[in-house]
């Protein structure tokens, strides 16, 4: 492996980074979510909306609750993790395409979630992936520890069943068009070590 791996947490003048690489593991799920700004005229793009938020003290899922992985000082990759909280079973769905998403989340209050993981394509394969999980398994502190990912994507399945992850349930994906991909989201948790 060229360079070595170092974890860090980020900072918020990462959130621009953080942006792009949430978007890289939500599939481009972020940034459409994030383009209804551009369409209401409150930003110029769905990446600076996405900046925007990660940037936000309070936003759950934001730089507050990120780490970064560096190569040789260059951003590698994030995950994103945080405490689901019983206030979270008041939370709606800002889109129905999220409905089967904030569904499977609502199983999980009270365990650690593990929001996003994401390595850039060129730093992949090197175990960076491993690295953020086991990361987020260690920020846990006992907490049984869920995430949720694309019941088609078969790397991530694989990585989170080697790291001791169970499959709990399953649901449908609301596509986003009628063109859209249609898959099972996947809920999988670790129990509290």
């Amino acid at each position: 492996m060229a360079g070595a791996v170092t974890i860090r947490r980020a900072e918020r003048r990462d959130a621009a980074e953080m942006a792009i690489l949430v978007d890289l593991s939500s599939h481009g799920l972020a940034s459409w979510l994030w383009y209804g700004a551009v369409l209401e005229g409150a930003t110029q793009t769905a990446l600076e909306h996405g900046r925007n938020q990660m940037r936000r003290d309070s936003e759950r899922a934001g730089w507050k609750d990120a780490s970064l992985a560096e190569v040789e000082g260059e951003i590698a990759g994030l995950v994103i993790g945080h405490l689901v909280d019983p206030s979270f079973a008041d939370e709606v769905a800002p889109h129905p395409v999220f409905e089967p998403i904030l569904g499977l989340q609502m199983q999980a209050i009270g365990n650690w979630f593990i929001d996003s993981v994401g390595v850039y394509r060129h730093h992949r394969g090197r175990g960076i992936g491993r690295r953020l999980v086991d990361h987020e398994l260690a920020r846990a502190a006992g907490h049984a520890v869920s995430l949720i990912t694309e019941g088609d994507n078969d790397v991530a399945l694989g990585l989170y069943k080697s790291s001791g992850f169970e499959e709990v349930t399953r649901l449908p994906s609301i596509p986003l068009d009628d063109n859209g991909k249609k898959h099972d989201w996947v809920l999988l948790t670790r129990s509290a070590t």
